[in-house]
């Protein structure tokens, strides 16, 4: 009956002493690897303990780098008309904001007593040509002598300017266009009557216009007369010219030096007095395209792109932008080959050690990613 039941209860017996070989096999691991993992542990506290972040390695490519300065559009210049005599004003030949050609009227005073003038001047010019030719005559024959001569030379010439007074006092009476241009402003109207110097009116030249800016001190030495340029104005029209004029002083309040780039506008299409955005090539450098979104501010407020440098630290680089285009803006500055942060350089210090991700492994594991893992 016993050896009966122990049979029976054999495979239980069995079962539990699998059991506790079981057990103590992993009570013994436990207790000799507690250093290893140990170890273990404080490498992988260390591992989780440096930030991630996502890095795109890349090489520095040949830009010309462009001087962006803030300035505003001027016509190429601008003159203020007066009169040159006396008269009131008879006609009007033009009114404000006129296209204008060279020689054009403007404004004419009334004649007065100017043709009478001007033929007593001539009357008189006469008179004064046959005194000199008969003096001239009796010098010859000593009936005359050198000072009479010269006396007669004397009031002949006096008699010519009275003429050439009275023709220009004739031309004065029209004022006209100095060149091609539009008539700004027009301070007299018919009836009113005007000494010489009095204002007449504001006329400019709208057939070319100036974008005038200041560079500082740093950019005005990539900056010479006839250097090609454009400007951006408000309107969003890009316009291409000549640098007509860079300033050889500074300014003592601000140190910038005044630059002036004229552009043709033969057709007046363009509006003087608005604002634009000067673009000047200044040299040729290396630089890196980036997004501006990788641009980032440090403690002292610069703007600037984190890298990671030969030491496997973060870099703090201070962004000098040689070119913005619509695709992105360029950085020199940095090295020829940099490591440039993409994601996660907000979170990191300049001298932090992190784990660099490239951008292409964290693209192949979005990739490989199954439905499950999405899930």
């Amino acid at each position: 009956m016993a050896l009966g039941n122990l049979k029976r209860y054999k495979s239980w017996f069995l079962s539990g002493g699998i059991i506790a070989v079981v057990a103590l096999w992993l009570l013994s691991g436990q207790i000799g690897g507690s250093e290893e993992t140990g170890e273990a542990t404080d490498v992988t506290a260390v591992a989780a303990a440096r930030d991630a972040v996502r890095v795109r390695t890349q090489s520095a490519e040949e830009v010309m780098r462009t001087i962006v300065v803030n300035g505003k559009t001027a016509p190429a210049r601008i003159v203020n008309l007066a009169a040159e005599t006396d008269g009131r004003v008879e006609y009007v030949g033009a009114e404000r904001g006129a296209s204008l050609e060279r020689g054009d009227l403007i404004v004419r005073l009334d004649k007065r007593d100017r043709n009478a003038r001007l033929a007593q001047a001539e009357a008189t010019l006469k008179q004064r040509e046959v005194e000199f030719d008969a003096r001239s005559r009796l010098k010859s024959d000593s009936y005359v002598s050198e000072a009479q001569l010269q006396e007669a030379v004397a009031l002949l010439e006096t008699a010519r300017a009275e003429v050439t007074r009275a023709e220009l006092d004739l031309t004065y009476m029209r004022v006209r266009a100095p060149f091609a241009g539009a008539l700004q402003a027009r301070m007299v109207e018919i009836g009113d009557f005007v000494k010489r110097g009095d204002p007449i009116a504001t006329y400019v030249d709208n057939r070319s216009i100036i974008v005038s800016a200041n560079l500082s001190e740093f950019d005005a030495k990539y900056v010479n007369v006839d250097d090609p340029a454009e400007a951006r104005l408000a309107t969003g029209e890009t316009v291409r010219g000549r640098i007509r004029y860079v300033a050889p002083v500074a300014d003592e309040a601000t140190r910038t030096f005044a630059v002036e780039l004229e552009v043709d506008n033969a057709e007046g299409l363009l509006r003087a007095g608005g604002t634009a955005e000067l673009r000047i090539p200044a040299e040729a450098v290396f630089a890196h395209r980036v997004s501006p979104s990788l641009l980032t501010l440090d403690d002292a407020g610069n703007v600037g792109i984190k890298i990671i440098n030969d030491r496997g630290e973060v870099e703090f680089v201070v962004a000098d932008v040689a070119l913005s285009t619509s695709n992105g803006v360029w950085l020199a500055g940095l090295p020829v080959t940099a490591t440039i942060i993409t994601v996660g350089q907000g979170y990191v210090a300049s001298g932090a050690t992190v784990d660099a991700v490239p951008e292409s492994d964290a693209e192949t594991a979005v990739a490989i990613k199954g439905p499950e893992d999405a899930d």
